[in-house]
Parts: structure tokens; sequence; C-alpha cells
């Protein structure tokens, strides 16, 4: 894995969704994802209360991904422009070539299928295209589908230290899955 140049931003197409870069224009959904109380409690973040918030994390997002150091999808359906989700990959560690993953989804398109239909694209674009060799994704014990999630995708549980730390995630694992698995 090398330094990534993501100035052309890598749009992401499944069979149902547009996996894109996030806009001020998705604020509003940013704001109803980030203000619920209980993903805030499982991400170990206090939740938004305004839309103020919403608008400034989405500029960061765009600071980290014009400086190559993550990138970050807004998940749309095909026909339809409005952000449903996110997923990303960060906490780049170019030398082990490992990334972590994070993902979230408005909870009117929980049970769908739609993260896993994210995951594998973002998953093949890690392996295929950036040469990583080992994504870690440190969900709540608290969050089983996200757990559950993690494990049809092929993640193993690991006792393995990585550099990343979250403060405040409740009951933090720490999930891997390697290149051709």
């Amino acid at each position: 894995m090398q330094q990534q140049n993501f100035s052309k931003f890598p749009v992401l197409n499944t069979e149902r969704l547009v996996l894109r870069r996030l806009a001020l224009t998705d604020a509003n959904e940013i704001y109803q994802s980030r203000s619920d109380v209980t993903v805030a409690k499982l991400i170990g973040k206090a939740p938004f209360t305004t839309i103020d918030q919403a608008v400034s994390y989405i500029n960061m997002i765009d600071g980290v991904i014009n400086k190559n150091e993550s990138i970050f999808w807004a998940i749309s359906y095909q026909n339809a422009p409005a952000m449903i989700g996110t997923i990303c990959l960060w906490n780049f560690d170019i030398p082990n070539a490992t990334v972590e993953l994070g993902y979230e989804l408005l909870e009117a398109f929980r049970g769908k299928g739609i993260m896993a239909e994210a995951m594998v694209s973002v998953l093949e674009y890690a392996f295929d295209e950036m040469g990583v060799e080992k994504i870690i994704a440190c969900p709540s014990g608290d969050n089983l589908p996200s757990v559950k999630l993690l494990e049809k995708m092929g993640f193993e549980l690991s006792q393995d230290h990585f550099s990343t730390t979250h403060e405040g995630v409740p009951g933090m694992l720490t999930y891997v899955i390697t290149a051709g698995k």
C-alpha cells in the first residue's frame, strides 16, 4: 500500500447503489444520522445538536479527503441522489498496509442489505485499487447488527492490537479481514 491520491474521487457503483463524494447538500442527512442518540452512543460521540455541526463535519471530511488521509463515500440509491448512509476507509497505516472501515446507515434503510452491498464494493476497492492487506473495523459489542454484518462479510474477531483507539465506544471489538479472504 502506498500513499493514496483521491484528487480524482473514486465513485463506486453497485446494482442498487452509488457511492459518491459527500457534499454540503447531504447536511440534513448527516445531521439526521449524527443526532441519533443511540448511534452517537455506539460510536462514542456526542450527538449533533445543530445543522451547523453537520456542515462542519462535511467540511472536515472534505479536508481529509483532499489531504489523502481517508476516503469517505455517501451512499445513495442509483435512481435517487439523497444520501441514505456513509462508508469510509480511514486511519491509514501505510507501512502495515492496514486501514479501518467505518459505516453508518439512516434508520429507515437498515435491514435491507444495503450496507452489505456497499461494503462489497468498498472492500474490493481497498484490496484491488489501494493495495490494502488488512482492513479492521471496531464496532461496539452492543451493536449486534454491525457485528453480524462484519461476520457475514468474512471479518474475524481479533485480539491483535492496532494503532487505532476509540474513546467511549462501549465494549469495542476489533474485527479484521485480510486480502484474499
